[in-house]
């Protein structure tokens, strides 16, 4: 019998999808560290861990104690909290789940734009508090405009991505995309414009949406200087990873004027850091923000559905590879390769892991 180790589970009940998944001979052991370090010992008799969120962090110290783990899975998209490299050098892959929450993302992305370009948030806050929001003249919000004809563009055009630039063109805007890793001609296939650098995306969007990974790449792409370099009154999204952005440069680019306004689901530091100069500002509902900073609490991803879909396809990517070797998104092939363990993402499969493989 299999044992599967459950991460902090976003769920409060007894694991039933996973259990409907994995069959009547795996059992599953549910972990709850809150905001401490995992502990050591569950992670020793585990053949598969299922981590659920990134607050939890798989280092390499607690990867070398993984005495019986054959597959790490993230019930998620990112994956900068496990070190795959040493998961890699033991022969164990790293997969992670991005094949749910697309539509919800997506969804929020595009939610997030409303709620600034039409003042939703802004005027519900206002009529809470007085009444002359009724006056057309107290109407007035700084990201408030028409969305025909704004040019949308969109950093990384995964999944998310080009759910997004679908949604954007319903609005009749234009959509622009900045993407080295799409192959040549994609843009010829799908109605959007592709630009050849990450600046003439900066340059030409009134609207940056960021769809990208964190890599050493991504890391606060979202500086002075891309601030700098964008439209006068550009708004800027960020439904990805945070630490793709700057929250310093976001609140001096707001301060200043450069940036209208910003819509963020994640950042650097989650929970919030409410000591940050930017978010002790929006905490305190201070006038300059009004209507141009609108933060939720990194929960685009979130539908029942879509949580629903997290819990099974994880649950499947490890079951697949503990009962017959299948590969599900796997995110550390090269590496196992490099470390001599065969896997072969393209077909899927991997030749499971010897166990006394030191770290």
């Amino acid at each position: 019998m299999s044992r599967i180790l459950i991460i902090d589970p976003q769920f409060k009940d007894d694991p039933d999808i996973e259990q409907e998944v994995a069959g009547p001979d795996v059992t599953f052991d549910i972990l709850r560290p809150g905001d401490g370090e995992v502990p050591v010992e569950p992670l020793r008799s585990a053949d598969a861990i299922i981590n659920c969120r990134s607050r939890h962090k798989l280092p390499q110290h607690l990867v070398a104690e993984m005495e019986r783990a054959q597959i790490v899975v993230q019930a998620g998209v990112g994956f900068n909290h496990i070190d795959v490299d040493a998961c890699a050098r033991r022969g164990i892959p790293v997969c992670n789940t991005p094949d749910y929450g697309t539509l919800e993302v997506a969804d929020h992305t595009l939610g997030l734009l409303l709620s600034l370009t039409r003042a939703t948030t802004a005027y519900h806050i206002r009529l809470l508090r007085r009444n002359d929001a009724w006056s057309t003249l107290e109407l007035p919000v700084p990201p408030i405009r028409r969305l025909r004809d704004q040019v949308f563009g969109i950093v990384g055009l995964g999944r998310i991505g080009l759910a997004v630039a679908a949604r954007a063109a319903v609005f009749q805007m234009k959509v622009v995309f900045y993407d080295p890793y799409v192959p040549a001609g994609t843009e010829q296939a799908l109605g959007y414009q592709r630009v050849t650098s990450f600046s003439d995306l900066l340059n030409e969007a009134d609207i940056v949406s960021l769809h990208c990974p964190l890599t050493k790449e991504t890391t606060n792409l979202i500086d002075d200087g891309a601030i700098a370099a964008m439209k006068p009154d550009a708004i800027l999204l960020n439904t990805s990873r945070g630490g793709t952005v700057d929250t310093d440069a976001v609140e001096r680019g707001l301060r200043s004027g450069k940036l209208c306004a910003a819509g963020l689901d994640v950042l650097p530091v989650e929970p919030l850091d409410r000591s940050h100069s930017l978010i002790a500002a929006w905490s305190r509902e201070e006038a300059w923000l009004e209507g141009r900073l609108i933060l939720t609490p990194h929960a685009a991803f979130y539908t029942p559905q879509s949580l629903a879909d997290m819990r099974r396809l994880s649950t499947l990517a490890a079951i697949q590879f503990l009962q017959d070797g299948r590969l599900r998104s796997c995110v550390n092939v090269a590496l196992l390769n490099h470390y001599g363990h065969f896997a072969d993402a393209a077909a899927g499969v991997a030749r499971k892991p010897p166990r006394q493989c030191a770290v």
